[in-house]
């Protein structure tokens, strides 16, 4: 898959953060023809264009976020009751979007590697 620029700088930010947060087994892929982070050969998080990503996320906590933090998180209707949240890349800092890759990594998992 061929990716504009922006989203390869884009996906190059998710991975240098998940890299830098040492989460074990995580592997470039693409998910739904995007560039995504996988574990395990499941994707927790997935850029849906430039600006936006798709973080894997238990439903509870995608809704603490969206209330706390509603310029940072969001849904669509599409994401509606499923376990996924979008995240506005342009507005959420480094450490911020670090955490959530770590929560997107432990939610995936698998068992095994979270213990290690």
């Amino acid at each position: 898959m061929q990716s504009s620029p922006s989203l390869e700088s884009a996906f190059e930010r998710l991975a240098k953060l998940a890299e830098a947060r040492s989460l074990a087994e995580v592997e470039r892929s693409t998910s739904f023809n995007t560039p995504a982070l996988k574990v395990g050969g499941v994707a927790f998080i997935r850029l849906l264009d430039e600006s936006t990503a798709v973080l894997q996320c238990p439903v509870d906590q995608k809704v603490l976020l969206m209330e706390i933090s509603p310029d940072l998180y969001f849904e669509t209707e599409h994401y509606v009751g499923h376990d996924a949240m979008l995240i506005r890349l342009d507005r959420i800092s480094d450490e911020e979007l670090s955490l959530r890759l770590h929560d997107a990594w432990t939610f995936k998992a698998p068992e095994k590697l979270k213990k290690g």
